[in-house]
């Protein structure tokens, strides 16, 4: 089996990944399904939530909760096969130009913030895009963005978000722990013997391991790097905020499970959060 690789945007625009699978322009995508909530709105459920999953949870929950049968019945809609293949663990809450105070600091804030987060921010009176993560610098020098997210500090080091924004806030609410997907065209991916299938499966299972301990690894280093090298102020945000932001991410997340497929999603994902907070209470501590 032999699977030619494109970069980001060379093959087509970074967000139109999802359909040219769905179409058959392209066999298969890497990616965040939080960036195809227009398809769904349960699609972000699969990549993080606010006051979600963490990575473990996540994959506890799709691999053995009932998840992955979900995610399948979504996906087929709109002819993919879905795959967890990366995560990322706990994001960082972002970049910003000016100190997070009280509540009325996001008031008006323009923020790179997609999936959830973004309709958390706004429900807080924000404003939030979904900027690739080509046009993220730049669109922060010049001023079009007051803050932005992205991952956590070994991919942000890389992108120089401290040159133009002083203050790193985290843990992030946003993202407690971030999947990656491989999508595949599902005609393609129904085409493939049981052991291609299985293969295929098996890299993706891989990766889903070795990237959590890499980015849990190159985070810790580089963290240091931003704060020795950089001067990198790190910052908290406020408990009134962090309270306010919980409280609206509960009602985002009940939003976009409604009706049907999405309504299913929502209900298993609450109930295995709910399942395994119980453990990590008793195994982990509050």
């Amino acid at each position: 089996m032999e699977v030619k690789v494109y970069a980001a945007g060379e093959l087509v625009p970074p967000f139109e990944c999802f359909d040219a699978v769905s179409n058959g322009s392209a066999d298969m995508y890497h990616g965040a399904e939080y960036y195809w909530t227009a398809k769904s709105s349960a699609y972000p459920f699969f990549t993080a939530v606010p006051f979600g999953m963490t990575a473990q949870e996540l994959m506890g929950w799709i691999d053995f909760g009932g998840g992955q049968k979900l995610w399948d019945e979504l996906s087929a809609q709109f002819g993919i096969k879905s795959i967890q293949a990366a995560n990322t663990g706990h994001q960082m809450g972002g970049w910003f130009r000016k100190e997070i105070n009280t509540l009325d600091d996001l008031v008006g804030l323009k923020m790179r913030i997609p999936g959830q987060g973004g309709d958390v921010l706004r429900a807080l009176g924000g404003s939030s895009v979904a900027l690739p993560g080509g046009e993220i610098y730049q669109s922060l020098q010049t001023g079009a963005i007051d803050a932005t997210e992205w991952v956590g500090p070994w991919n942000d080091y890389y992108l120089g978000f401290h040159r133009e924004a002083p203050y790193y806030y985290g843990p992030g609410f946003h993202e407690p722990g971030a999947s990656l997907a491989v999508g595949m065209n599902l005609r393609v991916w129904d085409g493939l013997t049981p052991g291609e299938q299985q293969i295929i499966k098996a890299a993706c299972e891989s990766v889903n391991h070795t990237s959590l301990g890499e980015f849990t690894y190159q985070n810790a280093v580089h963290l240091d790097l931003l704060k020795r090298e950089h001067g990198v102020q790190m910052r908290s945000f406020p408990d009134e905020v962090v309270s306010r932001m919980a409280e609206a991410a509960w009602d985002v997340r009940a939003a976009s499970g409604r009706d049907g497929i999405e309504k299913r999603i929502y209900e298993s994902f609450e109930a295995g959060l709910k399942l395994m907070r119980g453990w990590a209470d008793v195994s982990e501590g509050p």
